[in-house]
């Protein structure tokens, strides 16, 4: 009986481990693609754009929130203060249109911050 107990106490283990380890992504954004790709481990805070053009926040690996593009800034400029070696990964849907992401690389411009636009490696079919 305590090895079944133990059997089930490592497989508890491990599901809780993998689980921290993934951190999907909770917006539905279809990704422009990209040939090249680059990874940072640093602090990451995602904006996303979807493609009905509502705005969300996530600081590294939190939930996203639906805010207001006035509320931006504010957000950044909080996690800034906290963290000054922050980098915001930009997440939009390919259909918004380019002045929406111009207003955020205007906010990460402005306020010093490091910006990364998130893209999609292209699927070998559509090569």
């Amino acid at each position: 009986m305590s090895s079944m107990t133990d059997i089930v106490f490592l497989l508890l283990l491990f599901f809780m481990i993998a689980s921290t380890m993934s951190s999907p992504n909770d917006l539905k954004i279809n990704l422009p693609q990209s040939k090249t790709t680059t990874a940072t481990k640093a602090h990451i805070v995602k904006v996303g754009i979807d493609g009905e053009g509502h705005y969300f926040v996530a600081d590294d690996g939190e939930k996203p929130i639906q805010v207001e593009f006035e509320e931006i800034e504010p957000y950044l400029k909080h996690i800034q203060a906290a963290d000054s070696a922050v980098y915001v990964a930009l997440h939009a849907d390919e259909n918004v249109p380019y002045k929406e992401i111009v207003r955020i690389l205007d906010i990460a411009s402005e306020n010093r911050l490091k910006l990364v636009i998130a893209t999609k490696i292209p699927d070998k079919t559509t090569e």
